[in-house]
This record gives structure tokens, sequence and C-alpha cells, in this order.
């Protein structure tokens, strides 16, 4: 099963070890982020998939907070084999950048071989990320096509349209029947349990 860790801790792997690394705000992980895991495990010449939640958005977005986000991505996603859940943008604190997420990577783990797991829908924000290009020769990307999404060469898509904005609206306002079907249930409970995304 997968486990939240500290990437100092982590097993040492195998020489030319492959890892997507899987960064998102997960905010709340549903479906269409599990099925990406998946979907890259079955199909992409990848030993495991690093799920990395951000710790404090670059674009200023205002988050759940990052213990609540960690564990629903554990339940999200600890049932998958071959896949873990980071705490490694924790451990650098601060405001979360991919780059420096996965330079630190590259220097904790020199024999990972990684990809950059995306959601083709991010393709057209790509300008706006610091460094691209050096994330492109660390990580290459991986994209994942997504259904709604048409920007230029985005990949067939294979993930539902699953919106963010509404599954929050939803469990804010205690209509869990709206996304039960969205979300994983164990990440739906949580959210209840601990009133996240309750409107004010």
């Amino acid at each position: 099963m997968a486990r939240a860790a500290d990437e100092h801790a982590a097993p040492a792997a195998a020489p030319g070890h492959r890892v997507a690394v899987f960064g998102g705000s997960f905010n709340p992980p549903h479906v269409a982020h599990v099925l990406a895991a998946v979907y890259v495990l079955s199909t992409e010449p990848v030993d495991e998939v690093l799920v990395v939640p951000v710790y404090r958005h670059p674009f200023a977005k205002e988050l759940a907070p990052f213990e609540d986000r960690l564990a629903m991505c554990e339940l999200a996603f600890a049932w998958i084999p071959r896949v873990r859940v980071s705490t490694v943008e924790r451990e650098l604190g601060g405001e979360s950048l991919t780059l420096r997420t996965l330079e630190h990577l590259a220097t904790q783990h020199p024999d990972w071989s990684m990809r950059l797991l995306l959601g083709a829908d991010v393709i057209a924000d790509l300008s706006k990320w610091h460094r691209f290009d050096q994330i492109t020769a660390i990580a290459p990307p991986l994209f994942v096509g997504r259904a709604g999404v048409m920007a230029e060469g985005a990949p067939e898509p294979m993930l539902p349209k699953i919106s963010s904005t509404e599954v929050r609206d939803a469990i804010g306002s205690g209509e869990i029947e709206r996304v039960e079907k969205l979300v994983p249930r164990e990440v739906l409970a949580y959210a209840a349990e601990r009133g996240l995304y309750r409107r004010s």
C-alpha cells in the first residue's frame, strides 16, 4: 500500500527507477486523479507514480490545509500498487514550484528517471509556469487527455471532465449525492467529517 513518505526515508530504488511525478492541488483528489495514475501505470513504461500535493499554490489559489489534502490523497491512492504519496513539498516549505521540487528529487535520487504527469487541461497555462523549459529537461511531460480539453497538442481524452470547483461546492453545501460518483467515498467521508469546503 502507498504511504506518505519523506523522500529521505524512501527505500533504495533499483538503478534506472522510472518515476512519474504527479503533482497537483488535490483539493480534493477525485476519480479523474485516480484514473490518471492507474492509466499511466497501465500504459507507460514507469515503475512508480509519486503523488505530490502542493504545499502552497504558486498562483495563490485558496486551498484546504496541506495536512487534510495529504490525508485525502492517502485515502484516494493508497490502494493502488506502485503509487506513493509524498510529503516533499512540505519539507521544502514555502511556495510550491514544480522546478524546485523536481530539482530536489533529482538531487536526492540521482538514479531516478522522471516524467512529469500532467492533465491536458494545464496545456493552456504552461506559459505561466516558472522555467517550463528546464522542467521539461529534468522530467519530460507525460500528458493525459481529458474530456472537454481542446488545446493544441492535447492527446485523446482518457479522463472524465470533473470540476474541482463543483466538487468543493457540493461538499461544502452538504450535497454529497451530487458528487458521490466523482470522488472516492473515503475522501468524501473525510471532507464531510472535517467540515472542509464549508461555506462561511
